[in-house]
């Protein structure tokens, strides 16, 4: 049997809040009891509202803000357990994607410098010849062109950007990439591009990806399967075709029922019948009615 490239098990993630002036402190659980895992090439849908805890899960998984309590593995390595250069080492095999691409590039920095900024932290790929030549690469396995080395994150639209932050996370080589939501903040037509690109990269160098997104329409063309989170659980998880086609979790049904359809026709047809099945839900079981002998029966 496959081993888990990523196994995360009883993730829970608390954040202090109120307290002071003599109130009393609570505790907001951000993530509660996550567990999951993901094999070797394949695509983990994680699925929510905003502020179901999928970014922070994402970001404690990553040790970008340390958990409460909880395991991860990667590798068959305790990432928790690691510090100093061996958790330097156990990272560059894990990359991240990040939101916006907008704020997650420098400003300041050109393109070359920004993707070669994990090769010369790691030392990797020693001299500027050497790296420059494994940018070029990476620039025209995200869809751009050589000569958009010496621009800045300015020059580029957001489409662009978010190739510009893919190449940056792919410098390293990784095994498996962590994408927050990377075509939220995008034009739906490029959000089309970078989804087949991700598909695209995921079959051509083997990546296994935990692609973190707020609904379900962007998911189904990517991922094998899907884990649906609501207020910091798991809901359900499950493969692609059982999530759309038979769901078990009524949260996981409404998410599908919120899936806009193209046709608007069809979108119409779909909202009427959502109402329509909403107000039967509401109304309850209708009343039985007596047959008419049991109604001439009970006349006195």
């Amino acid at each position: 049997m496959t081993e888990p490239i990523l196994e995360v098990t009883g993730l829970t993630k608390e954040f202090p809040i109120g307290g002071g002036f003599g109130r009393r402190k609570e505790t907001l659980v951000a993530v509660d009891d996550v567990s999951f895992s993901v094999l070797p090439g394949e695509v983990l849908g994680l699925v929510g509202e905003s502020g179901s805890g999928k970014s922070t899960t994402a970001r404690c998984v990553m040790r970008l803000i340390e958990p409460t309590r909880g395991t991860v593995r990667f590798a068959g390595e305790d990432l928790l357990a690691l510090r100093g250069p061996r958790m330097r080492r156990v990272r560059r095999g894990m990359q991240m994607v990040f939101q916006d691409p907008y704020s997650s590039l420098d400003p300041r920095m050109k393109v070359e410098d920004i993707i070669a900024e994990g090769m010369v932290i790691h030392h990797v790929r020693s001299g500027a010849a050497a790296r420059r030549a494994r940018v070029r690469e990476l620039l025209e396995l995200v869809g751009l062109r050589p000569d958009h080395l010496t621009r800045r994150p300015a020059n580029f639209s957001g489409g662009e950007r978010q190739r510009i932050g893919i190449a940056r996370a792919l410098a390293l080589d990784p095994r498996l990439l962590i994408c927050d939501e990377p075509v939220a903040s995008l034009d739906v037509s490029i959000q089309a591009q970078i989804l087949n690109l991700f598909k695209d990269l995921q079959q051509e160098l083997g990546l296994s990806i935990v692609y973190i997104a707020h609904d379900l329409a962007t998911v189904r063309h990517l991922c094998d399967r899907i884990a649906v989170m609501r207020d910091g659980r798991i809901q359900e998880i499950g493969d692609r075709d059982q999530i759309y086609g038979a769901p078990r979790s009524e949260y996981t049904k409404e998410l599908i029922e919120a899936v806009p359809i193209p046709d608007p026709i069809r979108q119409r047809e779909k909202q009427e019948r959502g109402a329509a099945l909403r107000r039967a839900a509401k109304a309850g079981p209708p009343a039985e009615v007596p047959t008419p002998a049991v109604a001439k029966a009970a006349r006195p």
